[in-house]
């Protein structure tokens, strides 16, 4: 397994915090971590991170690049009747639109 770690903010404030852990997933928590030479808190940080999704934007943004974007879609209007009836439609219509521009 290979893990990326991103150094954010060195210079950011810490808390020290204690925390009930079950004591067998601690015990392979600390494992995992000296066997891939990560500091528990720094490992712990990143995942509280992860669940946070306190990347995300960072992500999106290396992803887009500085160009800001817009999405842009043309809205369905129902239609009555059987479901199957309409999902068949919906696709004869996006196969005969790909086709044109095809």
């Amino acid at each position: 397994m290979v893990y990326q770690y991103i150094l954010t903010d060195v210079f950011m404030a810490r808390k020290k915090s204690s925390i009930y852990v079950d004591d067998e997933l601690w015990r392979r928590f600390k494992k995992h971590a000296i066997e891939n030479g990560v500091e528990l808190s720094t490992l712990l940080e990143e995942i509280i991170r992860e669940e946070l999704m306190d990347n995300v934007d960072k992500a999106l943004e290396e992803l887009a690049g500085l160009e800001v974007y817009e999405l842009e879609f043309k809205p369905i209007e129902p239609r009555e009747g059987a479901v199957s009836e309409l999902v068949r439609a919906m696709r004869d219509e996006r196969a005969n639109s790909i086709s044109r521009t095809a």
